[in-house]
């Protein structure tokens, strides 16, 4: 039998008027990672919260290591770590002092604070700037430091809410290289984040979009079954223009703007590619190139919000910051 060591089944979180989160369902297994990604103001914020018991649901329920988030969140805190999106130490304190403090909250010794300490991989480097100011620290440590913090405990179970927002790609790479060696050690880990290429890391992902959940697997079966069609690349001037024309034709299944590429899906790859060259030079637009590529995670995102709204427009909505006053 799979162990899940989180089990989420209809939860429900509204603000007045506002569903932040709504009617949501998913389970999470012991040991793995597990990404909750969408937009900004999807709803992944609020969700975190709920389970680790900072927030209690208007509806549904959800259980985090055997615990209720409504009835017994002093005992899901107790036993969880938790990075929030924004720096949560103590800048005016150097690093000793901010992982010493922590150590005394979780009430370990010096002797278990040492042995927290001697994983290279997490906590190598940190001693360099060990009597520096926090609040000086670039931001690649900031989050290094703050992730060191949040497991110093050793918790079962870690939340990460956008962990490496304001994080140059090098560092971000090397925080993931760390989540990963959590997970291999028997940690499970959720993490947020809109960064969609950094979801190909989880080994489940739960797409958020409006406060629903629109989709739901891992990153090979979620371009399997979404993006199943052949996906071309087409490279063009005016590529709005092009996309305009594209889109009245039946045959093109689906098409997005990317960069200043157009991503699309067609019934046939060697028709589709003849079709496009053909309408293109009928509209007096010069086509510098036609590629099948692999689908990423962005256009499977893409292709599933589209294919709810109806209307492309919709992107522009779901980008948009949550309503003031929304966690």
């Amino acid at each position: 039998m799979t162990d899940f060591t989180i089990e989420v089944k209809e939860l429900t979180k509204e603000f007045g008027s506002f569903k932040a989160v709504d009617s949501l369902s998913f389970r999470v297994e012991r040991g793995s990672i597990f990404g909750l990604l969408g937009a900004n103001g999807a709803g992944k914020s609020t969700t975190i919260r709920m389970l680790c018991g900072l927030l209690r649901s208007t509806s549904g329920t959800a259980t985090v290591g055997g615990y209720d988030i409504n009835t017994q969140s002093e005992e899901i805190k107790k036993n969880i770590g938790y990075m929030s999106q924004k720096f949560s130490l103590y800048e005016d304190l150097t690093v000793k002092e901010n992982i010493r403090f922590f150590a005394g909250i979780y009430g370990l010794e010096e002797g278990q604070l040492e042995d927290r300490l001697q994983w290279p991989h997490l906590a190598g480097g940190i001693e360099g700037w060990w009597n520096h100011v926090t609040g000086e620290l670039p931001a690649g440590w900031k989050q290094r430091l703050a992730l060191i913090c949040a497991v110093l405990h050793k918790p079962g179970i870690l939340f990460l809410d956008e962990p490496t927002g304001g994080v140059d790609p090098l560092s971000r790479r090397d925080f993931w290289d760390i989540i990963s060696e959590l997970s291999v050690r028997g940690t499970t880990v959720i993490v947020t984040t809109h960064y969609l290429d950094e979801a190909e890391y989880c080994e489940k992902i739960a797409l958020m979009h409006a406060g629903r959940l629109i989709a739901w697997g891992s990153p090979k079966e979620l371009k399997a079954e979404h993006m199943g069609r052949p996906l071309l690349e087409l490279r063009c001037e005016r590529p709005v223009a092009a996309m305009n024309l594209l889109r009245k034709e039946p045959w093109v299944l689906d098409i997005s703007l990317f960069g200043t590429s157009l991503h699309l899906n067609v019934e046939d790859e060697r028709q589709g590619r003849q079709r496009i060259s053909a309408l293109l030079q009928g509209g007096g637009i010069r086509l510098d190139g036609i590629e099948p590529i692999k689908p990423s995670l962005e256009d499977v995102f893409i292709h599933l919000i589209e294919k709810q709204a109806g209307d492309p427009a919709v992107l522009t909505a779901a980008f948009r910051p949550p309503p003031e006053g929304s966690p």
